[in-house]
């Protein structure tokens, strides 16, 4: 009988990068830019500061997601996949082994480690999304540089590495897959809004509650809502807000509305920007941060499964194959 060809862990995560860049609403000259940058910041150090330097932004323009522990020549048959893995989700892995079922790399979504500290690194995409939109990028890279040092400096008390070290003690290859998988939940909608150009709000949310995890979210309560407007307001343009690491300023709503945006469809809004959206008119559609999630993992794990992976879903993640 022949032999499977599994992937090896690097594989996995090249496909993911490969993936993530595809859908990359920055598109392939403006990457090949953020690298050409990551490779003369590389050159210009002082030998003694190179140590210090990642060397995966030369290949790998998101810098919230990594491979985190373990060796990236394993071949991997059985993922315990989730939206956030954390210790409790390591120690389930390990209870999982106990028992005799495969599990030969976790995978979370959300950053951990290394990937968490990098996450103010992808916010800068958010200024080229603004600029596709109308925003002028002089003014989306002073807005989005204030909240980039904003959201870093928010992140240094964090304990970084928990689940990490929780891997690396149980001996569990563990890696996130971030920006890559939430630029293709935007890609997948927003080409579909783009097709479908909802009329009025109530559209977008019906829209949203075809696609399967938004339909198992609306059950649980957690599914698309109405954050600012009405149902019955027109939509106007609709811009999908699901990549760029976190939330961006405050003060993007006003030029956005300038821009012409009638309607954003984002995973969460804080209170701060509800309220700008609410001054300028923006309608703001909630679709869910779990739900949104998982619709961008899900695209990246039928790559996967493709290639002969089992996946064992947890921690939120809705397992749906398209």
């Amino acid at each position: 009988m022949e032999r499977v060809i599994l992937l090896k862990i690097k594989e996995i995560y090249d496909l993911a990068i490969k993936e993530g860049m595809n859908a990359d609403p920055r598109g392939e000259e403006e990457l090949k830019r953020v690298l050409e940058k990551a490779k003369k910041e590389y050159d210009d150090l002082k030998e003694t500061e190179k140590e210090f330097f990642d060397l995966e932004k030369l290949t790998n323009p998101y810098s919230d997601t990594r491979i985190l522990i373990g060796d990236s020549d394993v071949e991997v048959k059985s993922i315990l996949c989730g939206i956030d893995i954390e210790v409790g989700e390591v120690l389930l892995a390990d209870r999982l082994k106990e028992k005799g079922k495969d599990i030969d790399l976790l995978l979370a979504h959300h950053p951990e480690g290394k990937s968490l500290t990098g996450l103010p690194g992808v916010m800068k995409m958010q200024a080229d999304i603004w600029h596709r939109e109308g925003v002028p990028i002089n003014i989306g890279d002073v807005l989005i540089d204030k909240r980039m040092k904003e959201v870093q400096r928010s992140l240094m008390p964090v304990n970084h590495n928990r689940a990490v070290d929780a891997a690396r003690i149980l001996d569990i290859p563990f890696m996130n897959i971030h920006t890559p998988a939430d630029n293709m939940v935007t890609s997948f909608l927003q080409k579909q809004f783009d097709e479908l150009s909802p009329y009025t709000v109530k559209d977008v949310i019906d829209f949203l509650k075809k696609i399967p995890e938004y339909k198992e979210a609306a059950k649980m309560g957690a599914g698309p809502m109405i954050l600012v407007g009405d149902g019955d307001k027109r939509a106007g343009r609709v811009v999908v807000d699901m990549t760029g690491g976190t939330e961006g300023p405050e003060g993007v709503l006003e030029k956005l509305a300038d821009a012409g945006v009638g309607t954003i469809v984002g995973m969460h809004m804080g209170n701060k920007l509800r309220k700008k959206a609410d001054e300028y008119h923006i309608n703001v559609v909630i679709a869910g941060h779990i739900a949104s999630d998982a619709v961008g993992l899900n695209l990246l794990l039928d790559k996967f499964e493709k290639k002969e992976i089992n996946i064992t879903p947890c921690s939120g993640l809705m397992r749906v194959s398209r």
